[in-house]
């Protein structure tokens, strides 16, 4: 039997605010070796790590410049020695022609060098083998869950005291992780043999597939079908209209199917006497307006409305909805501020639907009647 090492004790967390307070307890406890896995990123997180910058800004830096650079040089050998043209009295070499393309190079290069650089050197590709990988832990953190890892390289590791450090900060699920060193570490690198000529057979492969199925194939009956179309491109003309133009216009005050525009844009105060809150909050609504609230208001607005933002400076802090004014605002009010935005806020109309922001509403009424409760709420 194969006598494996350990890795690391790994604990999980339920919610983002658990995950920041164990990640900043985790560095004042003095480890250094250690990380967080969360199902989507949390504001936050790398002041409350304190997290060096990372390098591949570095990386991203010098390879926009190399493309910027090659891209300059080739169009400058294009247009004033191999192929010349004289455009509206413009000079061969013009520098206001470049910048799209120049910009478009730069950026390109700029993401994928960046990405193959990270992946090489960072995840070590193509050695793609981790201890963490197929374990209860990662499938946890991928879902719905936050966990926190602390290796056992870490000078100050001990594994009981760790555990019970875990435990002392809120974390749940425990658990050591091991793993076989000959299975983690099978000495295969980038410029392997082998691993290069698999390269380069997949390279040939999936180029002249590409090139049979665009070249060849879909000049092949009857695979061809589409290459002849009655149609009209953007800008065309056409006589089937008097004006020519085969663009049209909709006809004036055409809603699209399923959609009514909102009725008191740029107007708070109408939107405030006539709109009412078409959903009785039940259970059921409540549950959802929790869900949609903690998914889009929680971060700035904080978890029980108090205007305590979670992104620690990272953007403006919105009011609290706790305050009396909000309180005494209808829920029309509410619900055309979610709709329009307001000050630093944006409009939510594109991601939250209209049934979404009223249950979002009886959620926010929920949290200001619990925290700001009259002696016949006792009774």
């Amino acid at each position: 039997m194969v006598e494996k090492t350990l890795y690391s004790i790994t604990a999980l967390f339920n919610t983002p605010d658990e995950i920041i307070l164990a990640a900043q307890k985790t560095r004042e406890a003095g480890f250094v070796r250690y990380d967080v896995h969360t199902p989507y990123p949390v504001h936050g997180m790398d002041s409350a790590m304190r997290l060096s910058t990372s390098r591949i800004g570095l990386f991203a830096f010098i390879f926009g410049v190399l493309g910027a650079v090659s891209t300059i040089l080739f169009i400058s050998w294009v247009t004033i020695s191999d192929y010349p043209l004289v455009i509206g009295g413009k000079p061969f070499w013009s520098w206001p022609a470049f910048v799209p393309v120049t910009f478009e190079v730069t950026v390109l290069s700029t993401a994928v060098l960046s990405t193959i650089a990270m992946i090489v050197f960072y995840f070590k590709f193509p050695n793609n083998a981790h201890p963490l990988h197929d374990t209860a832990y990662m499938k946890s953190v991928s879902s719905d869950k936050f966990g926190l890892c602390i290796q056992a390289n870490d000078p100050m590791f001990k594994e009981a005291a760790v555990k019970d450090f875990l435990r002392k900060i809120g974390g749940r699920e425990i658990t050591p992780i091991y793993f076989d060193p000959d299975e983690i570490d099978h000495g295969q690198t980038l410029f392997d043999v082998k691993f290069l000529g698999v390269l380069a057979v997949v390279a040939l492969t999936v180029s002249a597939v590409t090139y049979f199925s665009l070249n060849v194939l879909l000049k092949i009956q009857p695979f061809n079908w589409m290459a002849e179309q009655n149609k009209l491109k953007a800008q065309q003309a056409s006589p089937l209209f008097h004006d020519g133009i085969g663009m049209r216009s909709p006809v004036e005050g055409t809603v699209a199917r399923g959609y009514l525009p909102y009725p008191f844009k740029g107007k708070p105060e109408e939107a405030g006497n006539f709109l009412v809150n078409p959903l009785v909050p039940t259970q059921k609504v409540l549950d959802g307006g929790k869900s949609k609230y903690l998914t889009y208001c929680s971060p700035c607005h904080g978890n029980f409305a108090r205007g305590d933002s979670r992104l620690q400076g990272q953007f403006p802090s919105p009011p609290t909805l706790q305050s009396d004014k909000v309180r005494n605002w209808t829920d029309g009010r509410i619900y055309h501020v979610i709709t329009e935005g307001q000050n630093a806020m944006p409009s939510y109309a594109p991601l939250i639907s209209p049934d979404d922001r009223w249950a979002i509403i009886n959620y926010i009424r929920v949290l200001q009647r619990a925290q700001n409760a009259k002696k016949s709420d006792f009774k």
